[in-house]
């Protein structure tokens, strides 16, 4: 008997269907990257379990700290994400021909801890590190989600310096520049793009929010630039041992990026009106790693919308400098998982560097110096426009 029209019409269907690759569905929030081997994902889930690891004055916290763990910061909504917590910076700035910062490394900064231990408080009768004198500026600072910071790290230093645009040469009102480390390194991390490497941020994590030194810094800091007294720190150095570094390292590199939600007809037209006022320049949308040893790592497209440069957001939003980033000069946010900081605090989303504005829109309208022009077509938008943008920045 042989088999119908309709019959073959089905056949052919199907085996059209089979050979479709199946549809790729982005990692949870939370999950490692796509691709990582079997023994790096066992490093993710174990490094997990030392990010979430609580210490205690008798496992090495304090005796100044600003947390007792890397999750107690970076919480909302899993492990990883944006938290509540506010820090205080400070360092001194000398403007002028050359100018020069100071990190006040010796006096206690650039981050002062707000939290002591029972024994240093009986000791020294405070309550938290004293603000140093010789600072001229005061800075606050919330805690970001580090979701994709694996990929920040992964992107060559020649992507990031090929859009700096120091002096305007293109005459755009954006000009921005890199940050460098001590060393001259190229440097990418934190609010102020000091930091060169994810190592390095997540290295220095530990003795500077916990107060747990490690290989990497195994000496604890002082009080405002006074020794630590005897008998308050009752743990040897380093409090946390190499392969705990190991695998917290792993934990954070592997972390997936946030996927953004789907792209509605709204959002579609707010991404639109984001690229028209000018949004992009800074917050460029895409980067690209380059080969690494990480398969998952290597060679991937990394919706970060940021360029990791140093940009003058004008005297309103200035605070500290560090490095070559002067008061004024912070690095450009970026937007992954911006949506994720409206979910904190029972509702209380803070944004910006320091948490001063309460929304997206808030946040877009304090934006200053180079942003200024951007920040007007903002302003000038159409109602419609301007729901769909936000809308947009709500997706990331």
């Amino acid at each position: 008997m042989r088999p119908s029209v309709t019959a073959l019409l089905g056949l052919g269907i199907l085996a059209g269907l089979l050979l479709i690759p199946a549809c790729h569905k982005a990692p949870r929030l939370g999950n490692p990257l796509d691709g990582l081997t079997k023994e790096q994902r066992d490093q993710f889930n174990r490094g997990r379990i030392e990010f979430e690891r609580v210490f205690v004055p008798e496992t090495g916290l304090g005796p100044l700290f600003n947390a007792n763990a890397c999750a107690a910061c970076h919480e909302s909504p899993v492990s990883g994400g944006p938290g509540e917590e506010v820090e205080v910076h400070a360092t001194a700035f000398f403007p002028g021909a050359d100018p020069f910062c100071d990190p006040l490394a010796e006096k206690g900064g650039p981050v002062i801890q707000q939290h002591v231990t029972p024994a240093l408080k009986a000791a020294l009768n405070i309550d938290s590190e004293p603000f140093p004198a010789e600072a001229t500026g005061r800075g606050l600072r919330t805690t970001p989600d580090i979701f994709g910071f694996g990929l920040l790290d992964a992107v060559p230093d020649a992507t990031i310096l090929a859009l700096a645009d120091p002096d305007d040469r293109d005459r755009d009102g954006i000009s921005g520049r890199p940050n460098r480390f001590f060393d001259g390194r190229l440097g990418r991390f934190g609010r102020k793009a000091l930091v060169p490497t994810l190592r390095e941020f997540n290295d220095g994590a530990f003795p500077v929010e916990q107060g747990v030194t490690d290989p990497a810094v195994p000496t604890e800091n002082t009080i405002a630039g006074a020794p630590i007294p005897n008998g308050v720190d009752p743990v040897p150095e380093p409090e946390i041992n190499q392969q705990a570094i190991d695998l917290t390292d792993a934990f954070v590199r592997f972390l997936a990026p946030p996927a953004p939600l789907e792209l509605t007809r709204e959002r579609t037209r707010g991404r639109d009106v984001f690229s028209r006022i000018g949004c992009g320049r800074c917050h460029v949308p895409r980067l690209k790693t380059g080969p690494n040893p990480v398969k998952a790592l290597s060679n991937k497209e990394v919706a970060a919308y940021t360029d990791l440069l140093l940009h003058d957001m004008g005297p309103e939003l200035a605070d500290i400098c560090l490095g070559l980033a002067t008061p004024s000069e912070f690095r450009t946010e970026p937007l992954m998982g911006l949506r994720l900081s409206e979910q904190i605090e029972e509702g209380k989303p803070r944004f910006l560097h320091d948490g001063r504005a309460k929304s997206i829109e808030e946040a877009i309208t304090l934006h200053g110096g180079e942003a200024a022009a951007t920040r007007d077509k903002f302003r000038a938008l159409s109602e419609a426009d301007r729901k769909a943008l936000l809308e947009f920045l709500r997706s990331l």
